[in-house]
């Protein structure tokens, strides 16, 4: 159910918008009795749309939009005056405000634009999430055997409803792998509702989480829904689940084991059936010998672990995310699409990404792009921490078989002179030493590699 914060200095007309907008809308309503007020109540609780008087003492409208745009809030605003002044309304709008009613329109007005601004605001969300998934899903791009090997996985567990827990290094793409989860579950139609324990407040952990009653603690101003209830019948994704404190774990463990969450305040509990993936670039065994995460919660999360490649195990893997990050960096740019030259290419295949695998080699490529002037982007483009770090060793087996480290070898190296000689297949055979075409072909088929 949507909330609705009416900030107003007078008292009588906040709370009528308050029980109007219930009984008509359906909304929950809070109420701010100046611009302060109404900041404080944005900064502590989940708001979805602000109904907001220009004209009042000390922080007025106009102040409280100038604030809200320096920290950031995103909330859509609804401002309204009593004094009939067009002009001041469009200096709102110029402020960031969605929209101005006047307070003699019906409350019937009001609800519509109340309604209409949610929606806007979750169209707008939709679109950031969609062009986010589209920069971060090219951590899953590629046909490496580290790679199928995940996906493959992905498949078997994805049907079955029960807990996951994705291993892998910082900017591996866990996330990713956690959405994929949720796409291929069948339970696509439902909320993905991501929770980072590690930036979550301790004071606020289980509130956000499993949700609180109105008055449970200092600022509850009113009962609020966790991210377990919010997910509803989809998934809930908890990353960094090794942040979570004791306390918070042991509740956790409870939810999973009873399906079901209590408010922080209440004695009722709520079913909750959203299937659970955690995910962590800790090793919880370890913290499970020092103490630091529960033996008993990680047994509950690990019915099913997918531990996702690091980009050094699969740099064959690397033109294929080099070229789908080069298409969505034209796109968010404005700009046409460049290509990379071979030599760059290979610079990059030399490096090791141990500090922040894909997320570093995006942040990489967008800064080649920017660096260089025409359609191309040279040697001279790659980042000189690039250049001068030393060739990138093998990396360590981390449990996988020696066939497994051969193809992969194997696959970079057709891949690299695939790319040195412009993608021509007798030329490439030619510099391998193959016979001829064939064998080449023959090899880039057993190695799921396409002919560009």
């Amino acid at each position: 159910m949507p909330t609705v914060l009416i900030v107003d200095d007078v008292p009588a007309m906040a709370e009528q918008y308050a029980y109007d907008l219930a009984r008509l809308g359906g909304f929950e309503t809070l109420v701010a009795r100046g611009g302060e007020e109404g900041l404080e109540a944005l900064s502590r609780e989940p708001v979805d749309c602000v109904i907001l008087d220009l004209e009042m003492p000390g922080k007025d409208g106009f102040a409280v939009l100038r604030a809200m745009r320096e920290r950031g809030l995103n909330v859509p605003v609804i401002v309204y005056t009593g004094t009939g002044s067009f002009d001041r309304c469009v200096q709102a709008l110029r402020l960031g405000a969605y929209t101005f009613i006047d307070k003699a329109d019906p409350v019937e007005r009001v609800v519509r634009e109340v309604e209409s601004a949610i929606e806007r605001a979750l169209l707008v969300s939709e679109v950031a999430a969609l062009r986010r998934a589209s920069s971060d899903g090219a951590a899953l791009a590629g046909a490496s055997p580290a790679m199928q090997k995940l996906k493959d996985a992905i498949a078997r567990v994805a049907p079955v409803p029960a807990s996951v827990l994705i291993l892998g290094e910082s900017g591996s793409g866990k996330e990713l792998v956690a959405r994929e989860v949720h796409r291929q579950s069948g339970r696509d139609k439902e909320p993905f509702v991501a929770i980072n324990c590690a930036s979550l407040p301790e004071s606020l952990v289980e509130s956000e989480l499993f949700g609180h009653e109105r008055g449970a603690f200092t600022g509850a101003v009113a009962s609020r829904k966790g991210a377990f209830e919010a997910a509803g019948k989809g998934t809930i994704f908890l990353d960094e689940i090794g942040e979570l404190p004791l306390a918070a774990q042991a509740k956790l463990l409870r939810v999973l084991e009873e399906r079901a969450v209590t408010h922080v305040g209440a004695t009722k509990s709520i079913a909750v059936p959203a299937r659970v993936i955690a995910a962590t670039n800790r090793d919880l065994d370890a913290g499970v010998k020092a103490g630091t995460f529960r033996e008993d919660l990680l047994f509950r999360l690990n019915a099913h672990v997918l531990r996702v490649p690091p980009l050094r195990e699969r740099l064959s893997d690397l033109p294929e995310l080099v070229d789908r990050l080069l298409v969505v960096i034209a796109d968010r740019f404005g700009q046409s699409r460049k290509r990379i030259a071979p030599q760059a290419l290979e610079l990059l295949t030399r490096y090791s990404w141990e500090r922040n695998n894909v997320r570093e080699l995006r942040n990489v490529v967008e800064r080649m792009v920017i660096e260089s002037d025409g359609p191309m982007i040279g040697a001279e483009a790659v980042p000189q921490e690039i250049v001068e770090a030393r060739d990138g060793a093998p990396a360590p087996a981390s449990g996988r078989t020696f066939a497994e480290l051969k193809a992969e070898a194997e696959r970079q190296i057709v891949i690299t002179a695939l790319e040195r000689n412009g993608w021509q297949i007798t030329q490439t055979a030619a510099e391998l030493g193959l016979a001829d075409h064939a064998s080449l072909l023959k090899i880039m088929r057993r190695h799921g590699v396409r002919n560009r």
